[in-house]
């Protein structure tokens, strides 16, 4: 019997649901929504797009994107790109894009 607790294995592969790890009254929830529930088009989002070339991100997730960042005080387009890798509270909103990076 070990002496000291040991900790989960870090190759341990498991299930785990985005809705539980962000609480119910979370910013990201709120902006979430609020997004969702806009008509990006009649507000003058471009939504449609070429279809030959590399698919663009979506608007709303974008959308999201920059205002989480301006909530938080991050500006930077480098920054909100860490922040996309590390951060379950903008993680969630713009749907597990872990490369967004705007120019």
């Amino acid at each position: 019997m070990s002496k000291f607790i040991i900790g989960k294995d870090r190759n341990q592969t498991e299930f785990f649901c985005m809705e539980q790890l962000i609480d119910s009254n979370n910013i990201a929830r709120t902006i979430y929504l609020f997004v969702d529930g806009l008509s990006l088009k009649d507000m003058g989002f471009k939504t449609d797009f070429i279809e030959n070339c590399r698919p663009a991100y979506h608007p709303a997730d974008l959308l999201k994107l920059y205002l989480y960042g301006y909530l938080n005080r991050t500006r930077s387009s480098r920054q909100l790109e860490k922040e996309c890798t590390r951060n379950l509270e903008i993680i969630f909103p713009i749907k597990f894009h872990s490369t967004l990076h705007i120019n």
